[in-house]
């Protein structure tokens, strides 16, 4: 066995792949601005080799792209992942991905087809790739659904996951939304918290959002408010830790109410302000805040 080097251990890969039109490019693109090596597109069997290079360079922090245009070569990176780890590498997999339906829509704007469209209807070529892609979806330690994403928040969700240098740091993402959207399915844990008065029904608070004071208040404000909150973040005392120690870097929490405007919108501020006074990285979202 070739011996591991010092720099080869303190080395940092990630696996950028997921689906064709999902933003993986964009997801490569903002890992670059914040100081990763990025390669697009590399076969899978040469990735061992080009962490060794990499690390007699110096550099520890690298984000290799690869996706279905590897074809018959994906086969191979469970036995990849299996020598990296021989050098003391776990490496990280971040799955891009967004719906059948959105997919269509961005390549038909840019006039490509998918890559394993071949001559029949695009959404067969999406159908065969997400099949292609499910094992590498299935040990993904973050999953970002990019189908209500804009470019600039998806840039942001990666800045949140690999901006910063404390590689052992575990980051949260608290996420807002309205059921009547859609659950996010990205999300590691989700909470309804429907149960609450909605301020929609009262007229001065129907134009404001949960940002506000008046409905943040009026949220908090509910008998039932405080002991939910109290369990959630019982809840996530206990569980996170484990996150951290199993690798996981990442937690999603999205907290849903009707439409994403008021209940949740002011839950999710108070649960990342408690997290930060844990001393927790939190990033906030309110995904559906506007489109009610």
């Amino acid at each position: 066995m070739t011996p591991v080097s010092e720099q080869e251990s303190s080395q940092r890969v990630v696996v950028i792949t997921g689906m064709s039109g999902a933003g993986r490019r964009t997801a490569a693109h903002a890992m670059e601005d914040h100081g990763w090596y990025v390669v697009d597109n590399i076969p899978p069997v040469m990735l061992p080799l080009l962490v060794r290079q990499l690390a007699t360079d110096g550099i520890t922090k690298l984000a290799v792209v690869i996706d279905v245009r590897s074809r018959a070569d994906m086969q191979h990176l469970p036995v990849v992942f299996s020598e990296l780890a021989e050098k003391g590498i776990t490496a990280e997999i971040c799955f891009i991905e967004a719906a059948d339906e959105v997919i269509v829509k961005r390549q038909e704007s840019s006039r490509r087809p998918v890559p394993l469209q071949e001559d029949g209807r695009m959404i067969e070529g999406i159908r065969r790739e997400r099949r292609m892609m499910s094992t590498l979806r299935a040990a993904a330690d973050m999953v970002i659904d990019t189908s209500s994403l804009n470019v600039h928040q998806l840039q942001q969700r990666v800045a949140h996951a690999y901006g910063g240098d404390d590689r052992d740091e575990l980051r949260v993402i608290v996420v807002s939304f309205g059921f009547k959207n859609g659950v996010p399915i990205d999300s590691d844990m989700v909470f309804d918290v429907r149960f609450l008065p909605n301020p929609h029904w009262v007229p001065e608070l129907r134009p404001q959002t949960g940002l506000s004071e008046a409905v943040s208040s009026y949220v908090l404000g509910q008998p039932a408010a405080g002991p939910f909150l109290t369990h959630l973040l019982g809840l996530l005392d206990s569980v996170l830790p484990g996150y951290v120690a199993e690798g996981k870097r990442q937690v999603e929490l999205a907290i849903g109410c009707t439409g994403g405007k008021h209940r949740s919108t002011a839950i999710a501020e108070e649960v990342a302000r408690q997290l930060r006074e844990r001393s927790l990285t939190v990033q906030v979202m309110h995904r559906d805040l506007g489109r009610e």
